[in-house]
């Protein structure tokens, strides 16, 4: 890069920052908290009894419920509550409290159109709700089938257990519940109920009833039409079901909330609650997905696309299905105890929350009075190790260290400190090697998933948003790690590293790494606004 493609370059800033983590319910409290060495984890509950540690979002969304209702319809807040999972409202309230460091940007992205984006994306997704629509709609299926299996609404069973039915019948017919080996009762019953439901020729009067109540169509003005048509649906299919002493339809009992929590959903939320008219999406880049978020909104900004862009990444708070998932990969602890980077690498730790930045073009958001806070972001490396799932490859994070050094401009022995993605998994050993044959000895490392644990997508946004802080308080905040600890074939490799003392912040660019499920890589080189 010459000297005139870095003049040239449209500076970018950061106006605006929020965050929802373990123990942390605003980015003062995270703030606060990264100045003790301490652990922010704690036991996990949903299995019962067990030995998985968590990092649960210290969160209540009561807290924006004024600032909602200063906008909004008082309806709005309850409406976000109960239709909004975890991962959309801490997003909200990270985007609320992001507007807190410049009074009047709320009003600037608003004003700026189509030029203010939105990209907040999640490395999981909203799995608590999915997961209990799964189940909601399990049981239900499990009440239709049985209801409709009833011998006096399935003629064909009735008579198949009187020996009446003809031989062809008896054709397909699974085992019946009594004669099935222990264990394996439920799964046979639900089977035999299914059977049967299909053949019941009273559902398909039912069915028949309800496709009549189904076909009313709108009339007359449509925005009035619409709204009256669902109400007398809804009216007489209740009706039908009181008639028929029937359970609700397995497609009835599934809430719409599965719906309104896509992938997108933080996004457009904030979009909405915002009145943010420009583009909005959700970048999915696993424990990546911070970094690459960063990146679209900086690329968007240089090419004159947009003024600013809120952008950020949020995940659910740790849950069955996520603990278990991580633990049945072999990159969890389970032994009760807090796991570090760089030491035993017996695996991390699940958590959630989010973390949210509203990032601008330097020139025009001054002139609007916004002053930036944090560090500079340069540049932003993005690559695939394009070989394993889960496991790090040499290349992928070699080649996206590089090339985020070669697009920020800043030579490898001008990196003064370097926040690892490490996991306190045998990929700490390789991540380690890899950024010290491209950085000198004397880079001061950190790594952080000891403290908050591993949020997939957000944990990205609050190590980038800690080393930020640094930069604010000349100090980095120690780590629950200790000197003794160091894993002796990492300490081999280098042994500079933030132990649980805070080191003096030394002069100098910083390197922040993310490695995520599936070999996405992203690498954010920043420097202190002082230089």
């Amino acid at each position: 890069m010459t000297q005139s493609d870095k003049t040239a370059r449209r500076r970018i800033g950061i106006f605006g920052w929020g965050v929802v983590a373990p123990r942390s319910s605003d980015v003062e409290a995270f703030r606060a908290n990264l100045s003790s060495s301490a652990d922010w984890l704690e036991p996990f509950d949903d299995f019962g009894p067990n030995n998985f540690l968590v990092g649960k979002p210290n969160f209540d969304f009561e807290k924006y419920h004024q600032w909602i209702d200063d906008r909004f319809p008082p309806s709005r807040f309850s409406q976000l509550q109960s239709k909004m999972g975890g991962p959309t409202l801490f997003a909200v309230g990270s985007y609320i409290q992001a507007l807190d460091q410049n009074p009047g940007i709320e009003q600037a992205l608003q004003e700026m159109g189509s030029k203010a984006h939105v990209y907040v994306g999640t490395g999981l997704g909203d799995l608590p709700t999915i997961a209990e629509a799964s189940l909601q709609a399990d049981r239900a299926q499990r009440e239709w089938d049985a209801f409709w299996a009833m011998p006096e609404l399935c003629p064909a069973r009735a008579a198949f257990e009187a020996g009446d039915a003809p031989p062809e019948t008896s054709d397909g017919i699974p085992p019946h519940p009594d004669e099935a080996p222990p264990g394996q009762q439920e799964d046979t019953r639900r089977q035999w109920n299914s059977f049967w439901a299909n053949r019941s020729s009273q559902l398909k009067k039912y069915l028949e009833q309800l496709r009549e109540i189904e076909n009313l169509s709108v009339q007359g003005e449509v925005e009035s039409g619409k709204t009256s048509i669902i109400r007398e649906k809804m009216k007489r299919a209740t009706q039908l079901r009181k008639d028929w002493n029937a359970p609700p339809e397995p497609w009835a009992a599934i809430s719409a909330n599965v719906l309104w929590n896509i992938h997108s959903a933080p996004a457009t939320q904030i979009s909405m609650m915002g009145k943010i008219t420009g583009p909005s999406f959700a970048p999915v880049a696993a424990c990546s997905t911070f970094g690459v978020a960063l990146k679209f909104g900086m690329d968007a900004i240089e090419k004159g696309e947009a003024e600013a862009v809120v952008i950020g990444a949020t995940d659910p708070a740790p849950h069955s299905l996520t603990v278990g998932a991580f633990s049945a990969a072999r990159v969890l602890a389970s032994d009760g105890n807090v796991s570090k980077p760089l030491t035993g690498l017996r695996g991390t730790h699940v958590s959630g929350g989010a973390c949210v930045w509203i990032i601008g073009d330097l020139e025009k958001m001054t002139a609007r009075g916004f002053q930036p806070i944090g560090m500079e972001p340069l540049a932003v490396g993005i690559t695939s190790d394009a070989d394993h799932i889960i496991t790090p490859s040499e290349v992928g994070p070699m080649e996206c260290i590089r090339q985020a050094l070669e697009k920020s401009g800043a030579r490898a022995e001008e990196v003064a400190t370097w926040d690892l993605h490490c996991t306190a998994t045998p990929g700490d050993y390789l991540e380690v090697e890899n950024a010290r044959r491209l950085l000198p000895e004397t880079v001061v490392m950190t790594a952080r998933k000891g403290t908050f644990g591993h949020g997939m997508g957000t944990c990205g946004g609050w190590e980038l948003t800690a080393q930020m802080l640094s930069s604010e308080e000349m100090t980095i905040p120690p780590t629950p790690l200790s000197e003794t600890e160091l894993n002796p074939e990492i300490a081999r490799v280098h042994r500079n590293f933030v132990f649980e003392n805070p080191v003096a912040l030394p002069k100098g660019y910083a390197g922040k790494l993310s490695m995520g499920v599936g070999g996405i890589n992203s690498c954010v080189i920043c420097r202190p606004w002082s230089d």
